[in-house]
């Protein structure tokens, strides 16, 4: 591949990562959704995103209502690092640093998004029903 042809193509391999990401969180927001209804999972959580001036190194996931210990059973510290990021993604250029939402909500909440800009690019996405035997493949 040629260095010029590279750079002419530069805008349109940007527009497919994005849509690559953007499907990805879906996907994986998807798996989060799905984990938090089989474990009845319910309650108001605040995910705070790392933040060195706070001294938190380390994203957390803080039950708002319910157990933390169920919150801790369920969610690694991989987890919630994970979930930060996809979270940071689906927010856009609007990055708060501590995101406050119903635990049993997070599919519908920050999903539809993702899934507009991908229907609005021409991507045929799957039917939930096909995206659950993908994640029991699995």
């Amino acid at each position: 591949m040629k260095f010029h042809h590279l750079l002419q193509q530069r805008q349109e391999l940007l527009q497919r990562t994005r849509l690559a990401n953007a499907a990805f969180v879906h996907h994986e927001l998807g798996q989060f959704a799905a984990r938090i209804a089989r474990g009845k999972i319910r309650g108001q959580v605040t995910l705070r995103l790392a933040d060195p001036e706070a001294q938190r190194a380390w994203p957390t996931l803080v039950a708002d209502e319910g157990s933390q210990a169920v919150i801790d059973e369920h969610f690694v510290d991989q987890d919630v690092l994970d979930l930060a990021d996809l979270l940071v993604f689906a927010a856009g250029g609007d990055l708060p640093t501590d995101f406050t939402f119903r635990i049993e909500e997070l599919g519908s909440r920050f999903r539809p998004a993702l899934r507009q800009e991908l229907e609005r690019a021409g991507v045929e996405l799957p039917n939930e029903a096909e995206l659950t035997e993908d994640w029991n493949r699995e």
